[in-house]
């Protein structure tokens, strides 16, 4: 007789219990609640709001303080203007943020996603607006339960008002960045505004009012690869919101007055709260999950029952797998402090190569022909100079060669240019000696401010000439 194959107990996770959070219109419905890190969350998006839709309306030396100008090619960030030659500064930004968000992740898990995520931020906003309109939670299932009425109507239509007015100061506000806001803001009052710029506003527009208000957690789960890749960050001292499984089971309800051993159970009343307050609609007593965003909405409910019963709080809260297994979470390790290593390095540097920006640019372009005989007999190479005024004030400049032993640099050689100024400028340079020692040599171009010799940039080209002279 052939012998059994051994089985082996092996781990399952739980699949979240979505259907707690969603009434019979499979929506989820949020309770509403308070606590620390709700404060803190509204603090913070209180402050990101005030900046997105706020900063948008500064003024800076009579201009928009922060303005993508597309048309113009310049990008003016209060006191400073950027041009397409440094964009390597803003390839630069974009990787010290990816690598902040990865240190962030290994430290403390999906707290971008919960706290400052505009997805996140404006789906609270959204959902503060159903509150507003529609009722607590049960009000809320009741209302979607109900047939159409003229009270059902008046509140939806409150609620789709809000909603689109929000989007609508969304997408203007984001297209105000790129065209100034003040002309675009008049323009969408009049109904005068061009095609492409109505394009936009109504193209974030819908974004807003789609992400936001009808897709909302679907975003998260599905379509964000954020949630995909954060566990692969994760290790064993990685603080995210878990459950204390130990504490807490097994759960049921009782008495007040009951010890929870007395009639052995656990913390857990089973209460279902944090499942209600949960914007993804999941049970963090199932353990960590994908869909969950770090938003801490569990901890709050949890702690508020935790205080009416008179047990400690924790029972949710954020901790590490080492924490939760009985041992200490260790902040500072291998993973951690390489991203934060690499990271302060690359801010350094960034901070340096601001300083260090050239704030008048120079490009040369050579002339398509190879080279030309003046009047005087002497070989001569036309060239296109550009510069660029980086700086605030008008600035004169001087134009020459820089250790070009035998050439003389001919044509306009003092210029001045207003703030932000283009000037293209034709010149020429002859070689003075009569036979030249190589058929190509590199020639420096320079510019320098005449007041402020510091502010300088440099440019090489090649020099053509015939060696059969």
């Amino acid at each position: 007789m052939s012998e059994r194959i051994p089985t082996v107990e092996t781990f399952e996770p739980i699949h979240p219990k979505k259907v707690k959070a969603k009434s019979s219109d499979n929506l989820i419905h949020t309770r509403s609640f308070t606590g620390l890190f709700r404060t803190l969350r509204m603090a913070g998006a209180g402050f990101l709001f005030l900046a997105f839709f706020g900063t948008v309306w500064l003024n800076w030396g009579g201009r928009q303080a922060v303005l993508w100008d597309l048309a113009e090619s310049k990008f003016h960030i209060f006191g400073a203007t950027f041009w397409p030659q440094d964009f390597i500064l803003l390839s630069a930004l974009l990787i010290i943020c990816a690598f902040g968000l990865f240190a962030i992740t290994v430290f403390a898990g999906r707290v971008w996603c919960g706290y400052t995520c505009p997805q996140s931020s404006f789906t609270w906003l959204f959902m503060w607006c159903e509150k507003v309109t529609e009722g607590e939670r049960n009000q809320r299932i009741k209302l979607q339960a109900a047939p159409w009425s003229l009270n059902k109507l008046a509140r939806r239509s409150a609620k789709h008002t809000l909603w689109l007015g929000i989007s609508v100061l969304t997408g203007l506000t984001f297209v105000g960045y790129f065209t100034p806001i003040r002309p675009l803001a008049a323009e969408l009052l009049s109904l005068q505004m061009g095609g492409v710029s109505l394009f936009w506003v109504l193209f974030f527009t819908g974004a807003t009012y789609l992400n936001a208000g009808w897709l909302r957690e679907a975003v998260c789960m599905h379509m964000c690869p954020y949630a995909r890749f954060q566990s692969v960050m994760f290790d064993k001292d990685t603080l995210t919101i878990s459950y204390d499984a130990a504490r807490g089971e097994h759960r049921g309800p009782r008495k007040r007055e009951v010890k929870p051993s007395d009639v052995g159970l656990g913390d857990c009343i089973d209460c279902q709260l944090c499942v209600q307050v949960c914007p993804t609609g999941i049970d963090i007593r199932d353990g960590l999950q994908m869909e969950c965003i770090g938003c801490a909405a569990c901890i709050d409910a949890c702690d508020s029952i935790m205080d009416k019963m008179g047990y400690a709080r924790g029972l949710v809260s954020y901790t590490s797998e080492h924490q939760l297994q009985g041992g200490k979470t260790h902040l500072l390790r291998p993973r951690l402090i390489g991203y934060s290593a690499v990271l302060l390095v690359m801010i350094a540097a960034l901070v340096v190569a601001l300083v260090g920006r050239p704030m008048v640019s120079l490009d040369v372009t050579k002339d398509r022909g190879m080279f030309r005989e003046n009047s005087q007999g002497l070989i001569e190479n036309i060239y296109s100079l550009k510069v660029i005024n980086k700086t605030q004030q008008r600035q004169d400049y001087r134009l020459e060669l820089e250790d070009a032993a035998g050439f003389q640099l001919q044509g306009k050689t003092e210029i001045s240019l207003a703030p932000g100024e283009i000037s293209d400028i034709p010149v020429s340079v002859v070689l003075l000696a009569d036979k030249p020692t190589t058929s190509s040599q590199t020639l420096r171009f320079k510019v320098t401010d005449i007041d402020e010799p510091w502010i300088h940039s440099a440019a090489d080209s090649r020099f053509v000439a015939p060696m059969n002279r």
